[in-house]
């Protein structure tokens, strides 16, 4: 889903970027900024316990289970794990890219097959485009927000 804010990008200053960056609702900081607390939280604990709380033969055995985490988790390829990811999500995406229902496919299919140059020929291709359409705007408005919000109900889809 698109969401525009070129207004506000506009009229943003320097210091209220981070204010910008939380009003976007597909910002990827509004997605992570919890795991990111959290991360960060931890972190800070584990610093401070081990900077002021351990004595010297625990910090050596910490150092030394940090070697040996960091050793199996080399083992992992990290490369072939994201390449996965990326590939099932461009794949995920390309299917339901496919998939839509384009009316032009049937537009083509229509005029080639109701045959007839006078008025009801016509009427009738013009018909069935229109129930396409409709069929695509009731598929889409079920999906998509954007398109609910400019029909939101079915007197606005006569209109």
């Amino acid at each position: 889903m698109t969401v525009t804010y070129s207004s506000r990008v506009a009229n943003a200053t320097f210091f209220g970027f981070h204010r910008l960056l939380l009003k976007w609702k597909g910002s990827i900081y509004k997605l992570l900024y919890r795991e990111f607390i959290v991360f960060a939280t931890l972190y800070t604990a584990i610093s401070v316990l081990y900077r002021f709380f351990l004595t010297g033969s625990q910090k050596r055995f910490f150092e030394k289970l940090s070697i040996y985490c960091d050793k199996y988790a080399e083992q992992i390829p990290v490369t072939f794990v994201l390449g996965f990811y990326v590939t099932l999500v461009v794949n995920r995406w390309w299917n339901q890219f496919v998939n839509l229902p384009w009316p032009d496919r049937l537009m083509f299919l229509i005029s080639s097959c109701v045959q007839g140059r006078d008025e009801y020929g016509r009427m009738l291709r013009r018909t069935l485009m229109r129930y396409v359409n409709l069929t695509s705007l009731l598929i889409f408005r079920s999906v998509s927000t954007a398109v609910y919000k400019r029909f939101p109900t079915m007197d606005h889809v006569v209109g």
